[in-house]
């Protein structure tokens, strides 16, 4: 079995400290759109909020943390709760990878993105020792998915979009425009 777990317990400082999960794109909440695009690959949704981390204090590195304990499957696809864009496809393709890696991670010219990965059973004591996720990188086996592998789900930048700030959200419009 494989499992999901979206996290919706951030501080959301560059936000104003407002619940990103609850911004409304194209007529339902980011988190309404991303429980019902991934419980199509899974019926193990979960929803991890600050409450749910067994170690308090330690960031998205925590809620992956309480994502992986509480997990029925031996991969868990992760994403951030600001990411409206994430489709159920991508998740497939990215749990379909793991195999012998203990971790999926998309790398684009931005970077490593740690909050739409997939993560295995095998990383709970690296996640357990790390206090960041770029960090907790550095302990696994990390298959790389690069931004051509990613295209054939959609145009990247969309695909992985997050909302850090009003700024960004306010540039969502751009990017519902751009479907592919």
């Amino acid at each position: 079995m494989q499992s999901v777990a979206i996290l919706a317990g951030g501080d959301a400082r560059r936000f104003g400290g407002r619940d990103k999960g609850a911004l409304v794109v194209d007529g339902r909440t980011i988190l309404e759109r991303q429980i019902s695009e991934l419980s199509t690959v899974t019926p193990d949704v979960r929803v991890i909020r600050r409450g749910d981390d067994l170690v308090p204090g330690c960031g998205p590195l925590g809620g992956l943390h309480a994502a992986l304990n509480a997990a029925r499957g031996d991969a868990l696809f992760l994403v951030a709760c600001d990411m409206p864009f994430v489709t159920a496809a991508l998740a497939a393709y990215l749990l379909t990878l793991a195999g012998d890696a203990d971790a999926v991670v998309p790398r684009t010219e931005r970077g490593y993105h740690p909050l739409c990965a997939v993560y295995g059973r095998a990383c709970l004591p690296a996640v357990e020792r790390r206090l960041t996720m770029l960090d907790l990188l550095h302990d696994l086996r990390v298959r790389e998915v690069t931004a051509d592998d990613l295209g054939r789900f959609g145009n990247c930048d969309r695909l992985l979009a997050n909302v850090n700030t009003p700024a960004e959200y306010a540039s969502l419009e751009a990017l519902q425009g751009h479907k592919k």
